[in-house]
């Protein structure tokens, strides 16, 4: 598989304190590729800094070229989007115009009325409610937006921060098994993820953070069977 973003040193840091210490990372077309790790281990500001949202030190390439210090609207226009913790819905306008907010860089009016058909067939609950305002939905539901909204940008990347934050076992299970379909389809993923046993589970690659550097670097099935994993992260 090629490479699709790749990292150099990639440093990030606050006044005077470093979130994120020089670490590399390696992200192939097609993968679904987790990052755990521990509250403030530095996960968020590393997705933060790859879709150009804070700015960052070191390198970082996107499909062999340098994208470092762009600017975030020049990333999406590469093909680079953010699911943010919290979601970043815009509460005061409906279901469907957060969902076209997803899709302003594009012109293509026809194929965005297709996509907007494929977000809806892949979130029945969004299509009942279309012209609800997005603050009024559930928890669950609004993570659903925020998936299909950054789903309409139709992104080569796509970065998922804390897509279970705040939400039910039942409705977790759902959210994954979208986050699998996405995959499936062929967009590849970078998934920040507090439930570690299921950010493993899903993902091939895992890369593991803590205080700001990667410890650990394996095939997902492997670190699920580490015994530093496990007594760490998994509860073992």
């Amino acid at each position: 598989m090629s490479v699709l973003l790749r990292t150099r040193q990639l440093a990030i840091s606050y006044g005077g304190i470093q979130a994120v210490k020089g670490i590399d990372l390696e992200i192939h077309q097609g993968e679904l590729v987790c990052l755990i790790g521990a509250n403030g281990a530095g996960k968020s500001s590393t997705l933060n800094a790859l879709c150009g949202m804070i700015p960052a030190a070191g390198e970082i390439f996107f499909q062999d070229q340098t994208i470092t210090g762009q600017a975030s609207h020049s990333l999406l226009r590469k093909g680079i989007t953010l699911v943010p913790e919290g979601r970043g819905i815009f509460g005061r306008l409906t279901v469907e115009e957060n969902l076209l907010m997803g899709a302003y860089i594009r012109r293509d009016r026809a194929a965005i009325r297709q996509d907007m058909k494929k977000i809806y067939e892949l979130f029945p609950r969004l299509d009942e409610r279309r012209t609800q305002a997005a603050g009024t939905l559930s928890g669950g539901e609004q993570q659903m937006l925020a998936l299909g909204r950054a789903m309409m940008s139709r992104p080569r990347l796509l970065l998922l921060d804390e897509p279970s934050m705040g939400l039910a076992p039942l409705v977790v299970q759902r959210i994954f098994a979208t986050i699998n379909q996405i995959a499936a389809e062929g967009v590849t993923l970078l998934l920040v993820e507090q439930n570690a046993k299921l950010a493993l589970q899903v993902s091939q690659r895992g890369y593991v953070m803590e205080n700001g550097v990667i410890t650990l670097a394996d095939a997902s099935a492997n670190l699920l069977g580490n015994p530093q994993v496990q007594q760490a992260y998994l509860g073992l």
